[in-house]
This record gives structure tokens, sequence and C-alpha cells, in this order.
């Protein structure tokens, strides 16, 4: 990477980068605390998931043509497009006059977050070249604070008399951070790394062995913890008896435990191999994932979810880092896409797999279970490529 290593006014940007991560974020996460809201007002479990897994689809799409777009334009006009973008779709979805309409907005929402973390993630890494890992797992930890803080502002919202006050709150505050964003961006003395990238599929052929290990990696194991999280309220009421509120409360503690590991995992993969520390964080999910389905009582279920979060949560910055510290600079931003579009089109249906299979009469505790020995087939094959050397080790 390129880059001096204290340019003029990168903390700035880098500050409201956070504020957006943070926006982006509880736009995706706030439809999960939705799902069993939806349920209960006569909302079949199958369409109420796939209000959330619209979101990630949305988060999905536009990812590779963002990737085309950076070919030619500059990585802070896509990002300042994005934050217009979302206070208007976020608008639009507090206005929603039924579900499917709620589906649409969530969709657009996702169309949003997918341009902002192809354009902001390369920008991160380019901002602090030599800290690649702090400096994802510093944006991570900003989309996981509101990740813990979704559930809590959904049933305010509920409680204060709809569940539409919360995006219309995302639609200010995303207009607000917009206008905050041009001022840092207009002080600072921004990087100048990615200009040379501007063939899109040439990036991606050239860089595919480091593409398809990061779609390995954090698709497949994506898709097991978007049924796990958005299920997670349900699955406690129906397999393990917990009340709603009590649920969302460990669903909220559950997100919190996430915070310190976008950052931990951030400073473990500056300093330890890429590999190992992706297939150690796999091994560690499934083995959390399925003390989960087995055990019972309030502090026994936190005290999994506290572990299985910081395990799994540790697996995004560190995948991140993988990505953007390997891919060259003139090939960062259009590679880093394809793994991000692909992977994201393979997280997506991760809600609606689990709703449609519960309708089919399959309990949560099977899913789990059976998610669970696909990531540990993942993380097996994975380990055994890596030590046969058959994957970029990265760096």
């Amino acid at each position: 990477m390129t880059g001096d290593r204290k340019p003029a006014g990168r903390l700035g940007v880098f500050l409201t980068i956070c504020a957006f991560s943070f926006m982006v974020n509880f736009g995706r996460v706030a439809f999960a605390p939705l799902v069993d809201h939806f349920i209960s007002t006569g909302v079949a479990p199958a369409v109420a998931g796939f209000a959330a897994t619209a979101v990630w689809i949305g988060s999905a799409l536009p990812r590779l043509p963002t990737g085309f777009l950076l070919t030619f334009v500059r990585r802070h006009r896509v990002i300042l497009g994005m934050g217009l973008f979302l206070s208007v779709a976020a608008a639009l979805t507090a206005l929603s006059p039924g579900i499917w309409f709620t589906v649409a907005g969530a969709l657009l929402i996702g169309l949003a977050t997918g341009v902002f973390f192809i354009a902001a993630n390369p920008l991160v890494s380019e901002l602090y070249p030599q800290r690649v890992g702090l400096a994802v797992g510093l944006r991570g930890m900003s989309s996981q604070i509101a990740a813990v803080a979704a559930p809590f502002l959904v049933a305010t919202a509920i409680g204060l008399g709809s569940w539409r006050y919360g995006f219309w709150g995302l639609a200010g505050a995303a207009l607000l951070t917009t206008v905050a964003f041009v001022l840092a961006v207009w002080r600072a003395e921004l990087p100048t790394a990615g200009r040379e990238d501007r063939n899109l599929l040439g990036a991606i052929r050239d860089q595919w062995h480091l593409v398809a290990a990061g779609i390995v990696f954090v698709g497949f194991t994506g898709f097991v913890w978007q049924g796990v999280f958005n299920f997670y309220v349900t699955y406690l009421g129906a397999a393990k008896g917990v009340d709603s509120g009590t649920a969302n409360t460990l669903l909220t503690i559950t997100f919190a435990a996430g915070v310190p590991s976008f950052v931990v995992a951030g400073r473990l993969a500056d300093r330890f191999s890429y590999l190992s520390l992706l297939v150690t964080i796999l091994g560690g999910f499934v083995v959390t994932l399925l003390a989960f389905t087995v055990v019972e009582g309030f502090l026994a279920i936190a005290a999994v979810s506290i572990v299985m979060s910081l395990i799994v949560h540790g697996l995004f910055p560190a995948a991140d880092a993988y990505m953007l510290d390997t891919l060259p600079d003139e090939q960062r931003a259009s590679a880093y896409s394809g793994f991000s579009a692909t992977m994201m089109l393979i997280q997506a249906p991760g809600s609606v797999a689990v709703g449609l299979l519960a309708q089919y009469g399959v309990a949560y505790t099977d899913v789990f279970r059976g998610y669970a020995v696909v990531v540990a087939a993942i993380a097996i094959g994975m380990g055994l490529l890596a030590r046969a050397g058959r994957l970029p080790r990265g760096g």
C-alpha cells in the first residue's frame, strides 16, 4: 500500500466513516428484532424472515456494480452518494403501509449498505496502511455497537407507538453524517492508492484464489450466523421456553459481546497468520453453536451466547484484513467487491432458510445443529488446504 503515515485530516474522515458504519448496520440489524414482532402481529414466519433477508439481499446486490463504479469514481464521492440514498431509503421504510412495502424498504436500505462497505472498507485500509487489522476492526466495532443498540432502540420505538420511529431517526442521522463527511473530506489529505484500479473483471480474475478463499470462509459461515441471530429470539421461545422480553435481553447481550471482538481480532490479524486465525474462529463457532442448542437456563444460555458472539464476530475483521492487506493497490477495490458481492449473496438467504425449514416442521434445534455440521466441514477443509499450502497466505 502507499501513503504517508500521518497525512492531514484523515482522522476526521475515519470517524465519519465509523459513524456511517453504525448507521448502515443499524439499518440491517434492526429487522432482526422486528421478525418476532411481525410474527406476533400475524405475519407468517417465512414472510417475517424474508423481511430480514431482503436487507441482506439488498446489501449483496450493489457490491459488484459498486466495484465497477470505483474504477472511475473516487471512493469518497461514492460514500457521499450512499449517505444521501440511505437517508431516503430509511424515510421510505418509515412510511411503509404494509409488510411487503417494509420488505421493499429493507431492500433499499440494504442497497445503501452494500455500496458503503465496498467503498469504505478499501478506503479505511488505505487511510492506515500500517495498521489494517486495527483500522478495519475499529470500523467493524462501530457496526457492532449498532447491532447492540438495535434491539433496544427497536423495542423503544415499539413502546413509543411504532417501530417506524427508529427508521425516521436513521434517516435524519444519515443526512447529518453525510454533511459531516463532506466537511471532513474537504479538510483531509486522502490516499491515492486506488487510482490505478481500473479493471474490475481483470482484478477478480487475477486474484481469484484469494477471492475464493475469502468467500468460503465468510460466505457460508455468514449464512449460518444470519439464520442464528435473526431467529435467536424466536428459537429461545420455541425451543427453550424463554419469554420474548428475556430473549431480547439475551440477544442484546450476545451482540454486546461482539463489540470488543472486532478490535481484538483486528489486532490478532495484524500479528498472526491470517489463515490460522480464520480456521480457529470457524472451529470455535462450531463448538459454541452446538453448545447453544444444548444448554438451558438464563445464565448458561447467556454464557454460551457471549462466547459464541466473541468468536464469530472476529471472523469479519480477520477476513477483511486478510483480503485488504493482501490485495495490491491496483486491484484492491475491484477484487474486494467480487469477494464481498458473492459472499453476501451466499449469506443473505440464511434467515429465510430457517423460516422455511421451520414452516415445513423441522425443529429449530435440528436446523442449528445441521448448520454447525456445515461450518465444521468448511473449517476442516480449509484447514487442510492451508496446511498443504493451497491457499494464499496473505500479508
